[in-house]
């Protein structure tokens, strides 16, 4: 099903019905992550959440109604995910211009390519012509997204589901080297890891030590929960630092570091960390399969006026 609708998404999809859809996009991107960078992860991580639940189709963007919890509000997404604000600008603005044109889905395919360009200089084209889903459900995301804690072999079958390769879930999990986690993904491999380790083991000593300073022992009744940079190196920058830092044994989620200490990956992150302009390369290339994840198309679903709600 993912392969039979992909085949009629194409690049530049709206050059005649709304030939400045694209430029919109890039300049609220732009405009946002000048002012704060961290948006451009939030955004390259909503694409993630949004393509692998239920494909690209802009569920993740859906409020709740009654009677239904949507994506948005589960613990994966909420309250971590960011940069709404940045779709929903670009969306009144195209709809200003082209009304009941431009798909959510595709402003947010056009948003995390914009801000992997602006953090990363990594440039590609996407092709357009999603259209939205009417449906979003909390409960799918657990199913369909690897959590924090899995390792590389459980996080590859998560992304073999949705047809995607080893190489391509090690390669785009260099989304990492951008963007922050909250202390609770990982303040087990600090205080808590098994029986026999209070300290998960595979983690570089100096690195848990400052990681201790930024995450206090979790407290009943403290509900603090603070953030620190997945890649301490160049955190506002989308490079391949990342995989370095995991063979250094500083990844800061399970997720992370099982890549390296993983058969199955850990040659793909020596070679991703030896060859960056490789890694862009696939990165980007990855970025639009990803996009390509069941999406509808032609007839199918509609063309949401407000992102958050379906018409």
């Amino acid at each position: 099903m993912a392969f039979a609708s992909a085949a009629s998404l194409k690049v530049g999809f709206y050059k005649t019905s709304c030939p400045s859809a694209e430029t919109i996009v890039r300049k609220a991107v732009n405009k946002a992550v000048s002012r704060n960078p961290g948006i451009a992860a939030g955004l390259i991580r909503m694409y993630f959440h949004d393509c692998f639940v239920r494909g690209c189709d802009a569920s993740v963007l859906l409020k709740s109604t009654p009677g239904n919890l949507a994506e948005m509000e589960h613990p994966a997404n909420n309250p971590s995910l960011r940069g709404f604000e940045v779709i929903d600008e670009a969306k009144a603005q195209i709809e200003a211009l082209c009304p009941g044109t431009v798909s959510c889905a595709d402003i947010l395919a056009f948003a995390a390519r914009d801000s992997t360009y602006k953090v990363g200089g990594l440039d590609y084209a996407i092709p357009a012509g999603r259209r939205d889903g009417r449906v979003s459900i909390s409960d799918e995301v657990a199913q369909n997204l690897p959590a924090p804690f899995f390792n590389a072999e459980l996080i590859a079958q998560s992304f073999a589901r949705k047809g995607m390769s080893v190489d391509e879930m090690v390669t785009l999990s260099g989304a990492h080297s951008i963007g922050v986690s909250h202390c609770s993904s990982f303040s087990n491999r600090l205080y808590s890891f098994n029986a026999t380790h209070a300290q998960d083991p595979s983690l570089d000593p100096n690195y848990a030590a400052f990681l201790k300073t930024k995450c206090p022992p979790p407290t009943a009744g403290d509900n603090r929960d603070p953030t620190v940079a997945l890649d301490i190196v160049t955190p506002n920058r989308l490079d391949n630092k990342y995989y370095s830092e995991l063979r250094r044994r500083r990844g800061l989620l399970t997720s992370d570091q099982t890549l390296m200490d993983s058969s199955l990956t850990s040659r793909m992150v020596l070679n991703n960390e030896r060859n960056g302009a490789s890694w862009g390369k696939k990165f980007a290339k990855a970025m639009v399969h990803m996009g390509s994840l069941d999406v509808l198309t032609g007839a199918q679903g509609e063309i949401r006026r407000i992102c958050s709600v379906a018409n």
